[in-house]
């Protein structure tokens, strides 16, 4: 956290016990640019220390060639950016449950490496959207799926956060607990994103009050639903009551990162990305959007020091 903290004006949201905690703002920055460039300079303007990466130059992370892959690192680095999660596409909403397990796992092996070089220790998967099996079969698959790639992971090394998103445990409190139970919590946790229940067809901060316990990482983002069709919006200006799931949050000690996925100029699950001048703007309006209403869920609250790079919170 940056030394240009200053005193925010913030009882309820206070941690337990008496320690100190950081709360730092980053992003995917593949919404603000498809090159690596872009992506640093757009968190570079918004004060951040902190990145979220998914791809680099229109390339998933995995893909990248080793030389590319080792330039991109050197880059954030010399950047001074920390990396504290990696979007994977394991589980996702183009990977069905009929997908192949192996390729997974393949996946899985080549991003953990790349988390040791980057400093990350979690890796965001989803829960395998059903391909025409019985329900009770897609269940089966499923925890035997995680089990298996918790197993992995484990012996990587890194974390494997499940987000409320696409596949079987992805709007469902329950099912998502029994991903908890059937990976073990040394190397599984929750991501959760406050913008999916538009999306998914529930209320998010209904769900985040069964999940906030185990979340380890947050992306932000807000939407409406407008005649049947999901309309993102900048953070504050939709549905998703965001300074009460931070508040939420707040109350069950969360520490970790509050990172945006705007999915304004940039929706890869659509295939569209707007003009590069467009992406970078909307970006920086999310970023500066999450600053304001994180500081808005800590504003009365004593021991709360806020700025550009997230908020920290110290025994009065």
């Amino acid at each position: 956290m940056s030394t240009d903290l200053h005193p925010g004006s913030t009882t309820a949201h206070s941690p337990p016990g008496r320690v100190m905690r950081r709360i730092g703002y980053c992003g995917i920055t593949d919404e603000a640019a498809a090159e690596l460039a872009g992506q640093l300079t757009a968190a570079r303007e918004l004060g951040w220390q902190a990145i979220e990466l998914r791809t680099v130059d229109g390339q998933p992370l995995d893909l990248l060639s080793r030389p590319a892959f080792a330039r991109a690192a050197a880059r954030i680095a010399d950047a001074g950016l920390a990396v504290p999660v990696i979007a994977s596409r394991i589980g996702g909403w183009a990977r069905p449950i009929s997908c192949d397990l192996d390729q997974e796992l393949v996946e899985l092996t080549v991003l953990a490496d790349r988390c040791a070089a980057l400093g990350s220790r979690y890796l965001r998967i989803m829960s395998y959207p059903n391909d025409a099996l019985p329900d009770q079969e897609w269940e089966r698959e499923v925890l035997r799926r995680i089990r298996v790639l918790a197993r992995r992971a484990a012996d990587l090394g890194v974390v494997l956060l499940h987000e409320n998103c696409s596949g079987w445990a992805g709007g469902n409190g329950e099912r998502a607990l029994r991903l908890l139970d059937a990976a073990g919590p040394e190397h599984f946790g929750l991501l959760f994103d406050t913008g999916n229940g538009a999306a998914h067809g529930y209320r998010a901060l209904e769900l985040l009050r069964t999940l906030a316990p185990y979340v380890r990482h947050v992306q932000v983002k807000d939407a409406v639903v407008r005649d049947g069709r999901v309309e993102y919006r900048v953070p504050g200006r939709g549905s998703a009551e965001l300074v009460d799931c931070l508040r939420l949050l707040l109350d069950t000690g969360y520490q970790g990162h509050l990172s945006i996925e705007p999915h304004l100029a940039h929706r890869p699950h659509e295939g569209f990305r707007a003009p590069a001048a467009v992406c970078r703007a909307e970006f920086a309006a999310c970023g500066q959007a999450l600053r304001t209403l994180a500081e808005q869920a800590v504003a009365g609250e004593p021991g709360w020091r806020t700025g550009p790079a997230g908020l920290e919170w110290a025994p009065c």
